[in-house]
């Protein structure tokens, strides 16, 4: 399976997919280590540095988010990746309306739409390689 000819657009779709685990594991490790830190740089600053533990229990979150990623990419799922893309613009919409009801700087609004732009480009991508994958089987098991 992974020893196959890779497309250049299934490549795309590798590549998209680890950058969001990636990025998603950057901040589990970063929300774990600092959660006051974290917080701020994603534009909802603590009320109380005791809340930390409400950013930790984010990160075991986010790092389940990481290892169904994982999985989902080493079986090669790109349908369920697609939708899992789709689904995920949940976070940054809400990200960006918490940090715009904190009056965060517009530099964290602009990030939070930039993460939307992607799992929204990465919906595409892997949807288009699913969609040529189920082809491929369905000729590959045809008469």
């Amino acid at each position: 399976m992974w020893g196959e000819k890779t497309g250049w657009l299934e490549a795309l779709a590798i590549a998209l997919v680890s950058g969001m685990a990636l990025l998603q594991l950057y901040f589990a490790v970063h929300a774990y280590l600092d959660p006051t830190v974290f917080s701020v740089s994603r534009g909802t600053p603590l009320l109380d540095v005791g809340d930390g533990d409400w950013v930790r229990i984010y990160a075991s979150r986010t790092l389940f988010i990481v290892l169904v990623l994982g999985v989902l990419l080493l079986r090669r799922d790109y349908s369920l990746l697609a939708w899992a893309a789709l689904l995920g613009t949940v976070m940054p919409i809400t990200d960006a309306m918490l940090a715009a009801l904190d009056q965060a700087a517009f530099t964290h609004q602009i990030r939070h739409l930039a993460t939307l732009s992607y799992l929204v480009i990465a919906f595409f991508v892997l949807r288009q390689v699913g969609q040529r994958g189920r082809h491929a089987g369905a000729a590959v098991g045809s008469p």
